[in-house]
């Protein structure tokens, strides 16, 4: 009988726990998530509207691919946690930035770290 109390109660406070602590994650990670697109859009816009003043070749293909980015962006589910190609199109958008950074010929290190958070060029 004990035994089965015990049981009981320890599989209802593991529920519980485990509920916080599933909380407490997911907003960590949203969060992260967050801020690397954010940081993405703010260098994507800027540098959008850096470009917009040249009126070159090689200016209207970078322009072209920070509007495919910034589109990407816009389209990208922030409040659907259920979106089950979330991972996908935010590798989809990771790629995007790469390429972009490639064509501009930009350097940058992004780190997300529990201190602080970072992008650096």
């Amino acid at each position: 009988r004990f035994h089965g109390e015990g049981y009981q109660e320890g599989y209802a406070e593991g529920i519980h726990a485990g509920m916080a602590e599933g909380r407490r994650y997911g907003a960590l990670h949203g969060a992260r998530v967050g801020l690397e697109i954010g940081c993405y859009l703010g260098f994507a816009l800027t540098w959008h509207g850096l470009l917009q003043k040249s009126t070159d070749e090689k200016s209207s293909k970078k322009i072209r691919a920070l509007d495919s980015l910034i589109g990407m962006i816009q389209k990208f589910p922030y409040e659907d946690s259920t979106y089950d190609k979330l991972q996908e199109d935010l590798e989809k958008i990771r790629g995007k930035f790469k390429q972009v950074r490639s064509m501009l010929n930009i350097q940058s290190d992004f780190r997300i770290g529990t201190e602080r958070s970072s992008l650096t060029f």
